[in-house]
């Protein structure tokens, strides 16, 4: 009897910060990083604690919106602003926005990072815009170039004055002056800066969890998990539409298989964040049509890791987590990334393989089309045979494959249209900022 828990709303917050990450390693934690120190200032102008735990938020997710390494780099580098057009400074704070709007409990902080890269002069003109909302975004991007500044490579004590130094040549035409100033106070304190890269923040910010939304139920969680995917998906029009597919046909199987109602609401969340680990893929690879070479197909299978490591740190998430994260496991121990065997493998588990495998074969790709019913099911049959996959599951999808495979094209389908409209949305918002 599986127990139906509720997840700490900062654990979500944090794996969503952690999953970003993995677009690029070298900048580990940026995220965490940059919620410390702007909570640092919101702490010296005395803010009230619903506004910390928004900034805190915003600070963890303000990245959210860069979806490839090259986002990643250029905003990793302090002349980002000033070498390109708003344009190009702006795109991911709006995707970041627009992925985070239509998500009641982070709509807030969707706002924030919508304008965490506008100039103080630029934000002075935004006179429709909430003042705490542009106070909050420009708290985040003064933290956001505080932290860019700071070698890993060297005592953080011996930086501090050049840190200051470039921060103050830029006062009042990039950064609030009045945040400058706060800056300037806490520069003198070493606990600021040690703290900074010692990693305390999940400590500090539990401090803040009385102000937050304790918890998550299974509804919120589906909801989340759905957002989540997009960021997962989203990144090339190769995956836009896949975490739906393999939703609908492991939901669909799960429901065929005599799961509860709980049990096939749990099967859908995992569906959503099955790829959650592909995050640390380059995008030219998922988008490569030719077949992979062996270093770019070692990347591939740390996919699942990645997966299982960050959900592991997501409270009361253990069934989902195994679901969703054991997706290329095979039964007689031949898969990755942790080679378990079928007594390691749990029905959800072997579900979910089914469906990952079913869902890339039959979908439609930009490069190919989707295999018919006899040459997928050829496929699936013979996996089963070898005893890669489970040869129940994959008699309840041959038996009832119409309704699986229809369930499958319809979400895929939702998918894409969910797809060009996030596009054409993005590129008209873009486009108005010019």
């Amino acid at each position: 009897m599986l127990i139906n828990r509720p997840v700490p709303f900062l654990d979500l917050v944090l794996s969503i910060s952690e999953a970003t990450d993995l677009i690029d390693l070298n900048i580990n934690d940026h995220g965490k990083r940059v919620a410390f120190i702007a909570l640092n200032i919101a702490n010296e102008l005395e803010l009230n604690p619903s506004d910390k735990h928004t900034i805190i938020i915003a600070g963890l997710l303000h990245d959210i919106g860069a979806f490839s390494l090259q986002d990643k780099l250029k905003a990793a580098s302090f002349e980002f602003e000033f070498k390109y057009e708003t344009k190009e400074i702006n795109k991911h704070a709006e995707l970041g926005y627009m992925l985070l709007r239509k998500f009641k409990p982070l709509s807030e902080m969707a706002e924030i990072i919508r304008y965490h890269h506008f100039t103080y002069k630029e934000a002075e003109k935004l006179t429709d815009i909430d003042k705490n909302i542009l106070l909050f975004s420009q708290i985040i991007h003064l933290a956001d170039r505080i932290d860019i500044l700071i070698g890993r490579k060297n005592n953080i004590l011996n930086q501090v004055k050049d840190i200051y130094d470039k921060i103050s040549e830029y006062s009042e035409e990039y950064f609030n002056p009045e945040l400058v100033e706060v800056f300037d106070y806490l520069k003198s304190k070493e606990y600021f800066w040690l703290d900074i890269v010692s990693n305390p923040q999940i400590l500090t910010f539990s401090r803040f969890l009385g102000y937050l939304p304790l918890d998550f139920s299974l509804d919120k969680i589906l909801d989340f998990s759905k957002m989540f995917s997009q960021i997962i998906d989203f990144r090339s029009s190769f995956t836009a539409t896949h975490s739906k597919g393999v939703t609908a046909t492991s939901t669909a199987l799960a429901r065929l298989s005599n799961f509860s109602d709980t049990e096939c609401k749990m099967m859908e969340v995992a569906g959503y964040l099955h790829d959650l680990g592909k995050l640390s893929v380059p995008a030219e690879i998922l988008e490569k049509p030719a077949g992979l070479t062996t270093d770019e197909f070692d990347i591939i299978r740390g996919h699942t890791y990645f997966t299982y490591k960050i959900l592991s740190n997501v409270a009361n998430l253990d069934t989902i987590n195994s679901w969703a994260s054991f997706h290329h496991e095979c039964l007689d121990g031949t898969g990755y990334p942790f080679h378990l065997k079928e007594d390691g493998l749990s029905l959800g588990s072997r579900i979910m393989a089914v469906s990952d495998i079913f869902t890339a074969i039959t979908e439609d790709r930009p490069y190919r089309k989707g295999m018919t019913k006899t040459e997928s099911l050829k496929i699936v049959e013979t996996m089963a045979k070898n005893n890669k996959i489970d040869a129940d599951i994959v008699s309840v999808l041959k038996l009832n494959y119409d309704e699986t495979n229809s369930a499958r094209i319809i979400a895929q389908n939702e998918a894409s249209i969910e797809y060009k409209e996030f596009r054409q949305y993005y590129n008209n918002a873009l486009n108005s900022k010019k």
